[in-house]
């Protein structure tokens, strides 16, 4: 707590301040992201009575107003000198174009009132169907045309030309302030890119023993170019990509409890991307469930131009993203009424994407990676993860563009340019956000491996997974005295928990 406190309040430094709140919304993270899906009855929030319909009125009404405040915090950017990026600016305004093409009855806020649960009496029904109506076209998407004329009238041509802090007003040290909040470490910018171009080599190195194995004779490159452009690769339709990750989920819970005693209590949901904001979302995310169970966890994949998917990546993203990687990391430590509020729903991005990115490696023991183009799935994800250290400081605190960005992850992978294209955009909106996926992993693999030297024949992998897991979310530094502290116990003789 006393860590994560700290760390908060020297975010509040004033020339911190004057670099982030006046850029309050990105295409990436910003809250018409987040509002759509939250109010169309196919996410957290309830939608099972009248009360349930009319808070969400409510919320709608604190987010035009929160839209209208974010105009006149950018236009103080605008005095300043300080602003989005104008890739950031125009996907916004695409973003804010599809939410308003969708008009009255086809918009994704109108979408709980389509279906109504059986607690919603008959009589309301009308009323709450108009009621909804007027909102949307009195309030609501006047709202997205002021903030979507403002940004493309006035923003856009005053936004910045460049892409990374470093070229912007106070952003060299705010990039240092994102690292150190995103990775729970002091690293500096040049030594992640060194590390993440040693682990780019390490990794080409165990693809190209698959690529022996599957007995290709062309060069790396031209194995990615088939991997990428062979039919057999490409989802056939979104209902096969689908069945696919329902096919996944049924192997790997045939085979959890071979690393893992505890599993949440709630279940997991196999949905699509919703199509809004599939064009710029990432292949595939997760939403948490509620601590009640009334709503499941979501892992969701993105099926837009399915072309670019590859079935090959399939088994790790699912991993990651699903079981055991975000649901049970997010869902363990929410369904866990013991533990304080701030641990049960709080948490620092290096430990819950450094937990993802670890579980992937767990796919052998899970039965996964039987398909050696899966294993090389697996090595084209990890790659991903190393090159984000290099890209993300590259733009950020080297100076590269955004062509120079997507050229050399193109390069490095097999990634398409689609995929490529979104993960730079992405980098750019969201700085030192990516950097914590592979140092977190990084710690985690680590810390295993100091427990099986100690441990040797009595290291069980449900007692580590568990005393990773039972605390919630920590920073790097606590999770690494606290595995440290159980191994000095074990060893001393200490008395072995069940793990779960």
């Amino acid at each position: 707590f006393r860590y994560t406190r700290d760390l908060d309040r020297r975010g509040y430094a004033p020339s911190l301040l004057a670099a982030t709140k006046v850029r309050p919304i990105d295409h990436f993270s910003g809250l018409q992201t987040e509002m759509p899906q939250l109010s169309s009855g196919e996410s957290l929030a309830p939608f099972g009575n009248v009360a349930d319909y009319e808070n969400n009125l409510k919320r709608l009404d604190g987010y035009v107003k929160y839209m209208d405040a974010a105009i006149g915090r950018m236009r103080e950017g605008l005095a300043s000198g300080v602003t989005q990026p104008k890739l950031v600016v125009r996907n916004m305004i695409e973003q804010f174009d599809n939410l308003l093409a969708e008009g009255i009855e086809g918009s994704t806020f109108y979408k709980p009132v389509l279906k109504f649960p059986e607690a919603v009496p008959a009589a309301e029904r009308e009323r709450l169907a108009a009621a909804y109506a007027r909102f949307i076209r009195e309030r609501l998407n006047p709202c997205h045309e002021r903030i979507r004329d403002f940004l493309r009238d006035d923003y856009l041509p005053k936004a910045r030309d460049s892409v990374g802090l470093g070229q912007m007003p106070g952003g060299a040290a705010l990039y240092r302030y994102l690292i150190e909040s995103n990775t729970t470490t002091s690293m500096t910018p040049e030594a992640i890119h060194k590390l993440g171009l040693a682990e780019v080599d390490r990794i080409h190195a165990g693809m190209d023993k698959v690529r022996e194995q599957v007995g290709f004779k062309g060069t790396r490159q031209e194995f990615d170019k088939f991997l990428t452009t062979d039919p057999r690769f490409v989802p056939q339709s979104r209902e096969a990509m689908a069945a696919a990750f329902q096919d996944i989920d049924r192997r790997v819970r045939a085979t959890i409890d071979r690393e893992f005693a505890r599993v949440p209590r709630s279940p997991l949901a196999i949905r699509p991307v919703p199509s809004f904001r599939e064009r710029t979302a990432a292949a595939g995310s997760y939403q948490n469930g509620t601590p009640d169970g009334a709503k499941p966890g979501t892992f969701y994949y993105n099926a837009y131009d399915l072309a670019a998917r590859s079935t090959w990546g399939f088994e790790t993203l699912f991993l990651h993203e699903g079981i055991p990687g975000h649901h049970f990391q997010v869902m363990l430590a929410v369904e866990d009424a013991r533990l304080p509020a701030f641990q049960r729903f709080g948490g620092n991005t290096a430990y819950v994407e450094g937990w993802a990115l670890y579980t992937e490696t767990l796919g052998d023991k899970l039965g996964l990676f039987t398909d050696p183009y899966q294993l090389y799935g697996h090595y084209n994800d990890e790659m991903l993860r190393a090159m984000r250290l290099v890209v993300d400081t590259g733009i950020h605190a080297l100076g590269w563009s955004r062509d120079q960005s997507i050229d050399y992850m193109l390069a490095n992978s097999a990634m398409s340019k689609t995929d490529a294209t979104a993960e730079v955009e992405r980098y750019i909106a969201i700085p030192g956000q990516a950097l914590a996926y592979k140092l977190g992993q990084l710690t985690i693999s680590r810390l295993r491996e100091d427990a099986e030297q100690a441990l040797g024949k009595d290291f069980d992998p449900r007692e580590f997974h568990a005393q990773v897991l039972d605390s919630g979310a920590l920073p790097l530094s606590v999770l690494e005295d606290k595995i440290h502290a159980w191994l000095a116990d074990r060893t001393r003789g200490g008395q072995r928990k069940p793990a779960g």
